[in-house]
């Protein structure tokens, strides 16, 4: 059995495993909690679309860490907590996606590079389906970057802390478009990079079964 979960180490801190048991303790599922990140995605890009000025750059900024804390309290449930169930991988994976997709393309929506937020989005998601790809054919899902889903949520989330500065001085969002060329060269890396993983793994078992 292959190591397919993302290390964490928030996983081993003392808050992490008191919400973790404040939610068992309330019978909330792992998949219930995956479906919330989703719900802090959309509701942070759309106050982003609204309001690309200070109060919108904010608030997005605080919804995309609420969205990485269900992230990490959807798996801690379900494996610490003895929650798992047969949807799990679904819900695991879906959400994910649907939450990228919809940060990033409302980023691009917000300030006028909706193709580029488009885009940015497809190439995240590639670098899922690479991860994902390699533990369908038996190997160890790689979750390395440059621009893995943690490194793309904590870019957004400095670049739209800059642009709540920006917008406020100069009224510019050169942050938030810097931010979506960089999310969509470094997510292409990532794909380069995690391809590459997979083939060493294919060739080291290669080597072992000679």
């Amino acid at each position: 059995m292959k190591e397919n979960r993302r290390p964490i180490k928030a996983r081993a801190s003392k808050w992490a495993t008191g919400i973790t048991d404040a939610l068992l303790k309330r019978n909330i599922s792992p998949n219930q909690i995956s479906i919330a990140s989703v719900v802090f995605a959309w509701a942070g890009a759309s106050l982003l679309i609204v309001d690309n000025g200070v109060m919108g750059s904010i608030a997005c900024a605080l919804f995309i860490q609420l969205r990485l804390l269900c992230n990490l309290l959807d798996g801690m449930v379900a494996i610490e907590g003895g929650k798992q169930s047969s949807l799990g991988s679904l819900y695991n994976e879906f959400p994910d996606r649907v939450a990228d997709s919809v940060l990033i393309v409302g980023l691009g929506y917000a300030i006028g590079y909706s193709d580029l937020g488009w885009f940015g989005a497809l190439a995240a998601a590639l670098t899922a389906y690479v991860r994902v790809f390699g533990g369908s054919i038996g190997l160890t899902q790689c979750f390395k970057g440059p621009m893995a889903k943690q490194h793309r949520m904590a870019l957004m989330t400095g670049a739209l802390l800059l642009n709540a500065i920006e917008t406020a001085v100069y009224g510019t969002h050169l942050a938030l478009v810097a931010t979506l060329f960089i999310i969509v060269i470094g997510s292409l890396i990532t794909c380069g990079t995690r391809t590459l993983a997979i083939v060493r793994q294919l060739k080291e078992n290669a080597h072992v079964d000679q």
